[in-house]
């Protein structure tokens, strides 16, 4: 795997849990408004940390933390991360993946093999919307819903989250998306942050009142949503 960063600890990333998080790089996405873009179009090979480094961080830690949050880039991108897993729980962590959902057979796999304690799916905009948020023409609508519907089937702890950009979120991409997962346990709106790290830059976040409007109508579909970042 190509782990480029390690955050030592956080209380944020894995609800309810004390944990670290360990970003990977390289994504099938190219989300304009990506706030890791460094991660997702090239490897920094003096950012990158070996596996070996990882578990004995996480030897050091045993009893201090909870957990482990996978991140990216996209961590579902090949089958390779599962062995990495494995060896995490192994050790007794919890372990949350953040993933954008298009990978919905290996999500159903960790999750059938007791791997993935929680899961944070992107929920990147409307399916009218879906192709251009994401920065991909080509992706399969199909398979985003396959993860949406598993994650929907609750066999896992989960969450859908959006990051709110003003440049491609609208009044009826919110009620589109509240449908779309209608009855989901849990649902974030997420301010836009501009990190100076973005692949494309010059966007923009909604003023806050604008946002709890959002909130309204998501709130309509998903009771437990909430806005994070203000």
């Amino acid at each position: 795997m190509k782990i480029q960063g390690l955050q030592k600890t956080t209380l944020l990333d894995f609800p309810g849990k004390v944990a670290c998080t360990i970003f990977l790089a390289g994504c099938n996405f190219q989300c304009p408004f990506c706030h890791n873009a460094s991660l997702v179009t090239h490897l920094n090979e003096e950012n990158t940390l070996s596996e070996e480094e990882i578990f004995r961080f996480l030897k050091k830690r045993q009893g201090l933390l909870d957990g482990v949050c996978i991140t990216g880039g996209e961590p579902l991108l090949t089958g390779e991360v599962e062995a990495f897993i494995r060896r995490v729980k192994a050790m007794g962590y919890e372990v949350k993946i953040d993933t954008n959902g298009s990978n919905p057979d290996l999500l159903k796999h960790l999750v059938n093999e007791k791997l993935i304690d929680y899961v944070a799916m992107d929920l990147k905009n409307s399916k009218a919307k879906y192709k251009e948020t994401a920065g991909k023409d080509f992706l399969s609508l199909e398979l985003i819903d396959e993860s949406v519907q598993f994650l929907l089937s609750d066999q896992v702890d989960y969450e859908f989250r959006t990051t709110v950009v003003r440049e491609f979120h609208k009044r009826e991409d919110f009620e589109e998306m509240g449908q779309w997962i209608k009855g989901a346990k849990r649902y974030y709106l997420q301010q836009f942050v501009d990190s100076g790290d973005l692949i494309v830059p010059g966007l923009h976040a909604y003023a806050e009142d604008i946002l709890i409007q959002a909130l309204r109508i998501v709130k309509k579909y998903v009771p437990e949503a909430a806005i994070r970042g203000i």
